[in-house]
């Protein structure tokens, strides 16, 4: 099948590259990245590494660069879309975990979950509100989790296909979780390790930022 590993990055110009290069290095050719408006030179290092790049001009936010990316891997042949995350958090090396129930037509998506054998060091407040995310995520969409928000993901065509991202920030994980639960997407959790470093917990989401897109899911959820 074709592997297509879709990055969305917003001012990762010191990261990307090593990123490319550790998915290079395990065999994954096509390498997607959407520079989402960045101020720097994240999309040229990107493609210096060799993956391709696609440029939004302004910054939109992830669930918009993921869903420039999907349909650009669905238009360009991929069999099964991996999302992962441009500041060097996720380990290539467990990308096949993700894609072996997918060929193996056991399910439809699989999502990552750094809880099911705890393999994270995430700071307690933030470990705090994901766990919880989690279970009311479970509760509102009748889904079995044990991690809310986990951007390592590996979606077949066929899932892929079916989800329409209309939030253009970070609630985009909480839609897709809803669209599995309504179109009746089969899904699987796969245990990963997300390495949290001095680099990500400065420039990536704060503890907070967890707290700010579950009211956001909340009220999304309300007015529909």
């Amino acid at each position: 099948m074709n592997i297509s590993v879709l990055i969305p990055a917003f001012n990762e110009e010191k990261k990307i590259g090593e990123v490319v290069r550790k998915l290079k290095a395990q065999g994954y050719g096509d390498v997607v990245v959407i520079d989402d408006g960045s101020e720097d030179k994240t999309g040229i290092v990107a493609e210096k590494e060799g993956a391709k790049a696609l440029y939004h001009v302004i910054n939109r936010g992830q669930g918009a660069a993921l869903k420039t990316g999907i349909k650009y891997c669905l238009r360009n042949g991929a069999d099964i879309i991996v999302t992962f995350d441009a500041d060097d958090q996720h380990s290539p090396e467990e990308i096949s975990k993700l894609v072996e129930p997918i060929i193996n037509g056991e399910t439809e998506i699989c999502i990552g979950s750094r809880f099911l054998k705890n393999t994270t060091n995430a700071p307690f407040v933030r470990r705090l509100f994901l766990r919880g995310g989690a279970l009311l995520l479970s509760r509102m969409y009748k889904l079995n989790l044990t991690d809310s928000h986990n951007g390592l993901r590996a979606i077949s065509k066929s899932a892929a296909e079916k989800i329409n991202l209309t939030a253009d920030r970070m609630e985009h994980a909480s839609e897709i979780l809803e669209q599995i639960s309504k179109k009746n997407i089969s899904y699987k959790e796969i245990p990963v390790t997300i390495r949290y470093t001095e680099y990500s917990l400065n420039h990536g989401q704060k503890s907070w930022d967890a707290f700010r897109i579950l009211y956001r899911m909340l009220f999304r959820r309300l007015i529909r």
